[in-house]
């Protein structure tokens, strides 16, 4: 439950949230995401309140990047297009690719985008997972990125290889970050310690 949280981030600035589990962190992300609404208090977007914006719109202007990414039993493509609603080109998928360190990897695979990444994409590694959600969230180049413990699943070597990518993605972008390790948050502008729903 949040209680008096009161958090501002600028145009382009990287905000990072953390805290102990239960803190928060995560139910701001589902906020900014109007995953549901809160009870009271308001949550602002260039100074316009997030109830009266479509919703639909508004994901389109945010991209969400989670600890365990949704993917589709679909192929690569198809995921990564999924981004901009199934409506991308080829270029601008291979684009969102290389952006998320993801290109060299699936050009290998003997299917390359065709590949079919199996239910919950079971047959990628948590790493190859985190990239082509990455590469779903860029594609539609989103004003705001949304990053909810996107490497904390991952091996020392993957998790490198993440946020190389993610480091490329955040700029020219307000970001908001919610992480445990210190790495992930180095490059933050703003560092706010969430405890029991509140910034302390």
């Amino acid at each position: 439950m949040m209680q008096n949280l009161t958090l501002v981030a600028l145009s382009l600035q990287t905000v990072a949230l953390v805290g102990e589990s239960g803190s928060g962190k995560s139910t701001v992300i589902a906020l900014l995401e109007r995953f549901y609404d809160p009870d009271s208090g308001s949550i602002f977007l260039d100074g316009i309140d997030l109830q009266i914006l479509n919703v639909s719109w508004l994901r389109q202007q945010v991209g969400l990047v989670s600890q365990e990414p949704v993917l589709f039993n679909d192929t690569i493509r198809a995921n990564i297009a999924y981004g901009r609603q199934g409506e991308a080109s080829e270029e601008e998928i291979i684009a969102a690719a290389e952006a998320a360190n993801a290109h060299e990897y699936i050009s290998a695979l003997p299917d390359g985008y065709n590949t079919i990444v199996g239910e919950r994409g079971i047959q990628l590694s948590g790493g190859q997972k985190q990239r082509v959600a990455i590469a779903r969230a860029i594609i539609k180049n989103p004003k705001v990125l949304l990053l909810d413990e996107a490497t904390s699943a991952l091996d020392v070597e993957s998790e490198r290889v993440v946020q190389e990518a993610l480091d490329n993605v955040v700029i020219g972008r307000t970001t908001v970050v919610v992480a445990h390790r210190l790495l992930t948050i180095r490059g933050a502008d703003i560092i706010a310690v969430l405890k029991n729903g509140t910034v302390v």
